[in-house]
């Protein structure tokens, strides 16, 4: 923590942390105005028509992208990071996903679809989300191109340069999955367009553990070992 640690930090009079408080507010005010501002540039951004006929594999058997919509004009796509050889689904965007169940219901009311896309065999995913708990709709694209398509995977060829299209810039990938977001409109002809993704850094919004972490005196207490910390919720020590 900065400012010489947690067991260092000022301690002050209430009339002085009011003071304080009242300061940062409008900072945290102006950052409101401007996420407002950018959410309303990212609403604005050009569409591109999807056109290749992707098939999915779920609990519903084959659906195709626009199928997945499900009556609603509005479709989020969590990109899973679970590779059609791993075991089980990674911990990290496992971390995520247990922030998606309950708030699905509210973004149906608002003509929104979300659901999860791995490439691993449905099978695996069905299996892994039982062990998790976990009900949101999830489906496999490993006989599409989709998450290539979507810059989420990656080929033995890139993996072995170190360079690929990820985060919309060309660098070294790391693993042969990444995490993201992408997101798409169905217009009434059923034409379907993807309007915006996000990817690393970009998806912390999704994950609402950590906007409670940010409000605590230690915060993320990650330093530069970034998510070190974790598990798969049934893999965490009690405490």
């Amino acid at each position: 923590m900065e400012k010489g640690g947690i067991e260092k930090h000022p301690v002050v009079s209430a009339e002085s942390w009011l003071g304080a408080r009242q300061a940062l507010l409008a900072k945290e005010k102006e950052f409101t105005r401007l996420r407002d501002d950018l959410s309303r540039q990212r609403r604005e951004l050009p569409w591109v028509k999807v056109e290749a006929p992707y098939v999915f594999e779920g609990p519903r058997g084959k659906e195709t992208l626009a199928e997945l919509f499900d009556g609603r004009s509005q479709l989020v796509v969590y990109h899973f990071m679970f590779g059609p050889d791993a075991a089980a689904g990674c911990p990290h965007c496992s971390f995520w996903a247990d922030n998606f169940n309950d708030v699905i219901v509210h973004l149906n009311q608002r003509d929104v679809t979300m659901v999860a896309v791995s490439r691993a065999s449905y099978d695996k995913l069905a299996a892994y989300q039982k062990r998790m708990g976990w009900s949101f709709k999830w489906l496999s694209s490993g006989k599409t191109s989709f998450n290539f398509d979507f810059h989420v995977s990656f080929t033995p060829e890139q993996l072995a340069e170190e360079k690929a299209f990820y985060n919309f810039a060309l660098q070294n990938p790391g693993p042969s999955e990444r995490e993201g977001v992408s997101v798409f409109y169905k217009d009434p002809s059923g034409t379907v367009f993807h309007t915006y993704s996000a990817y690393a850094r970009g998806i912390d919004l999704l994950n609402t553990a950590y906007n409670f972490l940010d409000l605590v005196p230690k915060g993320r207490d990650e330093g530069d070992r970034n998510q070190y910390w974790v598990r798969r919720h049934d893999e965490y020590p009690p405490r």
